[in-house]
């Protein structure tokens, strides 16, 4: 039995871990060694058997970053349990979109299921716990297409449940199966199409929720915004597929700030206080959206499309 502590949105550790960490974790990482060395902290605690660490390159024109982005590589390098670690370390800058997905398609090459942060979503320790157990019990169900770890509901909802199901695949933190990562499309082939469908109204709540993801959809798919989360997100409402949800935070993200490239000024999503999650989960008894808790969630994100940039740029990786 191990013994670590734990303050939140900090490095140290509490509480004793009890089971071992058998699923995969993935860390992505860029040029910020201080957040990267806070999430490798909490990575550190629960010891996965495997980490896969996917790394873009520097930006040659950036002043010191190359020198950033190996200090951050190095702390990687400070593993000291019993893991086998794999790199995708990139020489260029391939920038969001095609470095997190061509990372997360090497990823689901080597492993078949996986527990996903970026170096700037620092987990509460049940995270791993929570996001383990889904994974195997969800991990036949092709309906749902992840497990999430960030809650943006702000205590406004008390379920009768550990977790909900979701419209939404909120990326702070999270975990899924190759068998649903095989469903991206990545060049968003079918959207032009998709948009002619109606396939948004069929799902989204209302006009002015569509109308927003229609010109934030039409835009990445222009190459007017570099990020590959949106289009994760067509995919899964593509293929019907939903996300997990848990009842309270789980994952703070903890790089807002002058030194990220699209969240330079914190707003109420910068790190949210986490919260553990109590086990054993209660799961729902059946599969189907929470409409209150996603009414909510595309009231309060997605229904201005004169804040399309703005709110990108919470979910977007800060590369």
């Amino acid at each position: 039995m191990r013994e670590k502590r734990f303050r939140n949105n900090e490095t140290t550790y509490v509480g004793r871990l009890s089971w071992d960490l058998k699923t995969p974790v993935v860390l992505m990482i860029f040029n910020r060694p201080e957040t990267t060395h806070q999430v490798f902290e909490a990575v550190r605690a629960v010891r996965p058997r495997q980490l896969l660490v996917v790394a873009d390159g520097p930006r040659p024109l950036n002043q010191g970053e190359v020198e950033r982005c190996r200090e951050t590589r190095a702390i990687i390098e400070s593993v000291d349990w019993d893991c086998q670690v794999l790199t995708n370390y990139s020489s260029e800058n391939l920038g969001c979109m095609r470095r997190v997905s061509s990372g997360l398609d090497w990823v689901f090459q080597e492993v078949d299921e996986a527990i996903i942060l970026e170096d700037d979503c620092l987990p509460h320790p049940s995270f791993f716990r929570y996001c383990s157990e889904l994974l195997e019990y969800y991990r036949n169900e092709s309906q749902i297409a992840q497990i999430c770890g960030a809650n943006f509901q702000f205590n406004r909802c008390q379920l009768p449940y550990s977790y909900y199901f979701s419209r939404y695949n909120h990326i702070w933190g999270w975990a899924s199966w190759k068998r649903a990562w095989e469903s991206h499309d990545n060049e968003m082939t079918d959207w032009p199409d998709l948009r002619k469908s109606k396939l948004l109204e069929n799902i989204l709540s209302g006009k002015k929720e569509t109308t927003y993801w229609t010109d934030v959809l039409d835009r990445v798919y222009a190459g007017e915004i570099d990020t590959w989360d949106c289009r994760w997100t067509l995919s899964c409402w593509k293929n019907r597929m939903l996300s997990v949800i848990p009842s309270v935070n789980l994952v703070s993200n903890i790089g807002f700030g002058p030194g990220a490239t699209h969240t330079p000024v914190p707003n109420r999503y910068a790190s949210m206080e986490t919260e553990s999650i109590a086990f054993p989960l209660c799961h729902p008894s059946v599969i189907e959206v929470d409409s209150e808790a996603d009414d909510y969630t595309g009231k309060t994100m997605f229904r201005t499309p004169t804040m399309t940039d703005r709110i990108i740029n919470r979910f977007r990786r800060h590369i």
